[in-house]
């Protein structure tokens, strides 16, 4: 079969970061052809109109290359960082002790700055301060009303404007900044796929940014970013609110036990995967690789256990965003989901049971489902899911068998969130009611990407129009 083709497509899908190392059109054209299906833009890293650009370059690609290719603008959220340092990088040793105090500067070495003027007024002593993604630790000892006394724990440099986190300790700050609802605000007039709300704590903040977007007509999907330990506590209700989910590996690390987090990716996982949410795993997936043409062991083991556990997909951040290698980045996540997936066969295969899935029809649900079963009983090549608003698709992709799924639709905005969703291939320009047009199509790209051929089945799934927002027909199509 030809490179591409469903013999040799992932399922799992791959998220990228765009930065320095990946914006140029030809990059991007090479990453979208290596098998990106998703590009992140970081709000912490680039203003709207930079960002804007860079959407544009993404879309006027992907028109020219025929594939639907999603987009996410990552929210920064409430990241509260070090300011300037009066020397820089700071050796923080055992023991040494430093003032936190308030205001931007800061007069001497062993003082020390924050992006968060709040700060001093909600620690307290006893509470952790951890610095630079968790590499240097520091224990509050006094508090005064003007500064607060911490001593090292845990020995390391530090540098300006790197990142603080507070676990445990109850912050007022909301969860959706004012810089985050101007960039949302953005998001909205750019047709994007998908916003990405960082620091969740509870439900009601993923709800507030979806009615935002909905006030402004825009349908992109809400993905709630995982990262505190008061979003696991209130897992299920912001599960069942979000669009989609992020284990944001990066500041969970370092917000909660370093040593319970992988129990908290399996749950989270499991918990997305029963309720229909997709799921993206994210940070350090093959972070060597920012500086090698290879990953660690150890770092493709990562993301085969993401796969193994559940994940609809991997995201690559510093490796495509500022790394030496970001093509082979890409590359090599994608040999590890192919080579990963051909054991989830049979064990899928054997596990008949569809999640219900909140926001879908559970006519939709149900004939999907069938459709499924019928595809796996008459060995059918292929499953083609004809969608208006993805939620149709949704349902086939949490079944999470193995039958080759396209979609198709009459809305670019359907298609392009589609590109999240675990082994679901979206089309462009192809018929949406399903008809002679349709079984043409379907029938020449079949045959053109090498998974179809004369005399095998395709099972469609489609609405009669009988019954209003659901999916309630199944067609079983043979390719001439």
């Amino acid at each position: 079969m030809p490179e591409g083709s469903e013999s040799v497509r992932n399922r799992t899908k791959i998220v990228a970061t765009v930065g320095p190392a990946s914006r140029s059109r030809q990059r991007l054209t090479e990453l979208i052809q290596a098998g990106t299906n998703v590009f992140r833009l970081n709000m912490a890293h680039g203003r709207p109109n930079e960002q804007e650009k860079t959407v544009a370059r993404i879309r006027s690609i992907s028109r020219e290359l025929g594939r639907p290719v999603g987009i996410l603008v990552d929210l920064a959220g409430p990241k509260i960082r070090l300011g300037e340092l009066v020397k820089d990088p700071l050796d923080c040793q055992l023991g040494a002790r430093f003032d936190f105090v308030r205001g931007e500067t800061s007069t001497n070495a062993h003082e020390l700055v924050s992006t968060y003027p709040p700060l001093i007024d909600e620690l307290s002593e006893g509470d952790r301060v951890m610095l630079a993604d968790g590499t240097v630790a520091m224990v509050v000892e006094e508090k005064l009303s003007d500064r607060l006394t911490c001593r090292v724990v845990l020995s390391g440099l530090l540098r300006s404007r790197q990142g603080i986190n507070l676990p445990g300790v109850q912050l007022s700050v909301p969860s959706l900044t004012e810089e985050d609802r101007i960039n949302a605000i953005w998001a909205t007039s750019q047709e994007i796929d998908f916003v990405g709300l960082s620091f969740v704590r509870q439900a009601s903040d993923v709800a507030e940014l979806k009615a935002m977007l909905r006030e402004r007509g825009c349908q992109a999907l809400v993905v709630a970013k995982i990262e505190k330990p008061d979003a696991l506590e209130r897992l299920e209700e912001i599960v069942a609110t979000a669009d989609a989910v992020m284990v944001a590996r990066g500041d969970l690390g370092v917000e909660t036990e370093v040593s319970e987090m992988p129990m908290a990716q399996k749950r989270i996982i499991k918990t997305c995967n029963r309720m229909g949410r997709p799921v993206i795993v994210a940070t350090q997936m093959l972070d060597s690789m920012q500086h090698s043409s290879r990953p660690t062991r150890a770092e493709a083991t990562d993301v085969a256990n993401a796969i193994l556990d559940g994940a609809d997909a991997c995201m690559l951040s510093g490796e495509t965003a500022i790394g030496e290698y970001p093509l082979e980045a890409v590359r090599m996540m994608r040999r590890i989901m192919i080579a990963t997936e051909k054991s989830l066969h049979d064990r899928m295969a054997h596990d008949p049971a569809a999640p219900p899935i909140i926001g879908v029809h559970p006519i939709t649900s149900a004939t999907v489902y069938g459709a499924g079963q019928i595809a796996q009983k008459l060995l059918a090549k292929l499953v083609v899911v004809s969608t208006r608003s993805g939620t149709s698709a949704l349902a086939k992709s949490s079944q999470r068998d193995f039958i080759p799924t396209v979609a198709v639709s009459d809305s670019q905005d359907t298609l392009h969130r589609v590109t999240l969703y675990w082994g679901i291939t979206p089309l462009e320009d192809a018929p949406c009611l399903f008809g002679s047009e349709l079984r043409s199509f379907i029938n020449h790209w079949g045959k053109q990407d090498g998974c179809l051929k004369p005399g095998d089945r395709v099972v469609m799934v489609t609405g009669s129009g009988i019954m209003t927002g659901a999916h309630n027909q199944v067609v079983v199509h043979e390719v001439s």
